[in-house]
């Protein structure tokens, strides 16, 4: 599946940026249904929501990816999940 490339064009989780079918299917089991729906989503709520639904401690990179893909759905351009690393180790320490 072809990666969007500004918000507006996605229309199914694996056209995100970062988004392969393991963790689109992750944010279906969280409940949502469309990429639009990110755009309202806070990533660490979303990080938290997995940890539970998953009953164990999900390697912090899934919520430097939630935060890549949030902010894309606000906008953003496309990141790689990576770039998120630092801005996560700041506002929230280590997860």
């Amino acid at each position: 599946m072809t990666k969007a490339a500004q918000a507006r064009e996605c229309e199914h989780f694996e056209q995100l940026p970062n988004i392969g079918p393991a963790m689109a299917a992750d944010l279906r089991a969280l409940g949502l249904v469309h990429p639009r729906e990110l755009a309202h989503r806070d990533p660490f709520v979303l990080y938290q929501s997995l940890c539970a639904h998953s009953g164990r401690r999900q390697d912090p990179c899934v919520l430097d990816t939630f935060m890549a893909i949030t902010d894309f759905m606000r906008g953003a351009a496309p990141a790689p999940w990576w770039k998120y690393t630092a801005q996560r180790k700041l506002l929230y320490g280590s997860v």
